[in-house]
């Protein structure tokens, strides 16, 4: 029936295919007139567009009649259909206007929630600020309590808050008001180890020295080597200041002073520095980290030391050719006992100390040498040749003074002739002067010097020769005679005399490792050479028999030796009168002192 059904359809569709519109098909009433059409004969279906004409007329008349009978409903219903179009056209304006600020209503919705999700989060964090506000204000507080710890001293504390801080650092680093914590924070550290760096630079004893390096350790902001390093530093500074307060005006009381200072303060520093740091041995230390150079903390404090002995022996040195008069003997025994201090931390340049006092104790025997040479140049250039027996009864004679013990008494004879008298004084003043401090090594250096002004001398003889030789009398030729013979014969004896006596054979003889008789191999080591003199007088003294003044000079010498202990040189002094004439001073002077190795 199905399949019949079908066919049927097909038929009528292809039959009345352009007499109805494609739409009909799909009415459930279009299939069933057709279903019902089909089944009809065909006298029926002859007489159905009849059928069809007049129920379609009956149909209009009754669409009349009822529009006619119900007009006024219609009319309502017209009305109303278009109050209800009116008003759907409302809607649906309204509606479209809705749906144009839908997105933005959900905008405005989310920004409401997510503000009252602020606002409630940010209510939750006040509640919780509100809870634990004494917690939150005691951290605020920090920087604060900081600075007060570290300007009224408390390092403990202060230590213990920026430890607390790096914590709080470590958990919590995003936080801003954390970071500007932290930076206070190190401000106040570095305050702090400024004053603590300050400190080091006053006078400051070990335990305090002790507490502060170990705050330092603490602070973790220096490695070992700086710290060390930042160490002398600052106790160097306070050295420095010390001595910078020392009076420069007196070279002797700057130098005493700088003496003492160094070897008490700076004998401290070296105390405290070992106290504190220990230098262990290299092999002993762990390996340094990889890609750095090991550091040798031991030679911090090495060169440190170095650098002061060598700025004190720049001092010395300075202060030394200022000019300390005679006193370089005290000089001596104040540095050896400052080395010899040092010794104990095994910092001993009392070595050093030898070649500075040769050398000044030399130059000033040389300055000494040459201004005696200068003043007898001065005095030979105003003198005059009178005999002694001719102002015998105008001067009153003068007993020759007794030698003293421990003395070597000048010849007396030189009185009578003030230039040599007074050469004389001014050498044996410079021999006084060095006698206090005489290294052995300064014999070749004096003997020289002596020497050189001897020959100085004989020359100056020879000048005032050749100019007053013209107008000499007999009286006054033989008084120049004795002056040049008793510069031959008496004072170019006595100064060897001297110089056997400031360098003893015996100390020559133990220092070249020789016995005293062998001396005279190696020349006139500490012994003027009397034949350069006697050479150049040679035409003006008369011929005759001349002796060897190096042997008797070296037999009184030795017996000279053996009667003086510690020797000192006795010198002549002069006065002149209204009338230039010369008297002599029997008492000698005695200058005591020590005899310097």
């Amino acid at each position: 029936m199905a399949a019949a059904n079908v066919e049927e359809e097909e038929l009528l569709a292809s039959v009345f295919r352009a007499s109805f519109p494609d739409s009909w098909r799909d009415s459930p009433d279009f299939v069933s007139y057709l279903a019902e059409l089909s089944s009809y004969g065909i006298e029926k279906l002859r007489r159905e567009p009849e059928r069809l004409s007049e129920e379609r007329g009956q149909i209009l008349q009754q669409t009349r009649d009822l529009a006619f009978s119900n007009y006024k409903t219609f009319i309502r219903t017209a009305e109303c259909t278009e109050l209800i179009y009116r008003d759907f056209s409302q809607v649906e304006s309204s509606v479209s206007r809705l749906l144009e600020k839908l997105p933005g209503l959900q905008e405005s919705c989310r920004s409401f929630v997510k503000q009252a999700e602020e606002i409630s989060s940010s209510r939750r964090m006040n509640t919780l600020t509100l809870n634990r506000h004494t917690e939150i204000l005691e951290i605020l507080e920090i920087p604060q309590l900081m600075d007060t710890c570290v300007r009224n001293g408390y390092y403990e504390e202060a230590l213990e808050l920026a430890t607390y801080v790096r914590r709080l650092e470590k958990k919590h680093s995003s936080i801003p008001v954390i970071q500007e914590i932290v930076n206070d924070v190190r401000q106040s550290a570095q305050l702090m180890l400024n004053q603590l760096l300050q400190q080091l630079r006053s006078n400051i004893q070990l335990p305090a020295c002790l507490r502060v390096i170990g705050y330092l350790r603490r602070m973790d902001v220096l490695t070992e080597a700086e710290l060390r390093i930042k160490f002398l530093q600052a106790r160097d500074a306070w050295l420095r200041s010390l001595q910078n307060s020392i009076p420069q005006d007196d070279p002797y009381f700057h130098l005493t002073k700088t003496i003492e200072s160094c070897r008490v303060h700076l004998f401290d520093v070296i105390t405290q520095y070992r106290a504190i740091f220990s230098d262990e041995d290299p092999l002993l230390l762990p390996p340094p980290p990889t890609g750095t150079l090991p550091v040798c903390e031991s030679a911090i404090f090495h060169g440190w030391v170095l650098q002061k002995v060598t700025e004190f022996l720049w001092v010395l040195e300075n202060d030394l050719q200022r000019g300390v008069g005679g006193r370089l003997d005290s000089l001596l025994g104040q540095c050896m006992y400052f080395g010899l201090s040092f010794s104990r931390v095994g910092a001993d340049f009392r070595g050093q100390l030898a070649p500075i006092f040769q050398r000044v104790a030399g130059d000033t025997f040389a300055r000494a040498s040459q201004e005696a040479l200068e003043k007898f140049q001065e005095d030979m250039n105003m003198y005059t040749l009178i005999s002694t027996t001719v102002l015998g009864s105008s001067i009153p004679p003068v007993p020759t003074p007794a030698a003293q013990p421990g003395t070597l008494q000048p010849p007396m004879v030189l009185l009578d002739f003030p230039p040599l008298a007074c050469f004389l004084n001014n050498i044996l003043v410079a021999f006084n002067d060095l006698r206090l401090c005489c290294p052995v090594a300064l014999t070749e250096e004096v003997t020289m010097a002596l020497q050189d002004a001897l020959e100085k001398v004989v020359k100056t003889i020879l000048s005032f020769h050749r100019a007053e030789e013209a107008a000499f009398n007999e009286q006054e030729r033989e008084l120049f005679l004795q002056f040049c013979t008793v510069f031959l014969e008496d004072l170019t004896p006595y100064l060897n005399r001297c110089l056997q006596v400031l360098f003893p054979p015996a100390q020559r003889a133990q220092i070249l490792g020789v016995a005293p008789g062998h001396l005279s191999r190696y020349g006139n080591l500490c012994s003027l050479d009397v034949t350069v003199l006697q050479a150049a007088l040679d035409g003006i003294l008369p011929q005759k028999e001349t002796t060897e003044l190096a042997s008797s000079d070296s037999t009184s010498v030795s017996q000279d030796r053996t009667v003086i202990g510690k020797p000192m040189f006795t010198t002549l002094e002069e006065e002149t009168k209204e009338d230039k004439q010369k008297e002599v001073l029997s008492n000698a002077e005695n200058v005591s002192a020590e005899q310097l190795q």
